[in-house]
């Protein structure tokens, strides 16, 4: 029986990565907790995703450990 785990992060390491390994600054489960941090607050597209995503890059990197700046999809 496997036990129930209260980590949304840890549930999204679960996805397989189809992205190409040369091209991966972040890990596909950071990614999906900023998106959904993001629309929790109610952002409704991906030019609002980052703009979130910037404005609380400091706490995202504290708790993602990330090692690369965030960067914009729209520069």
């Amino acid at each position: 029986m496997t036990t129930p785990t209260a980590s949304i992060i840890h549930h999204f390491s679960k996805i397989k990565d189809h992205r190409v390994n040369r091209q991966k600054k972040h890990q596909l489960k950071d990614i999906f907790f900023i998106t959904l941090c993001a629309v929790i607050c109610g952002a409704d597209d991906w030019v609002v995703i980052e703009t979130f995503g910037n404005a609380k890059k400091d706490w995202f990197t504290k708790q993602l450990n990330l090692k690369y700046e965030l960067l914009g999809i729209t520069s």
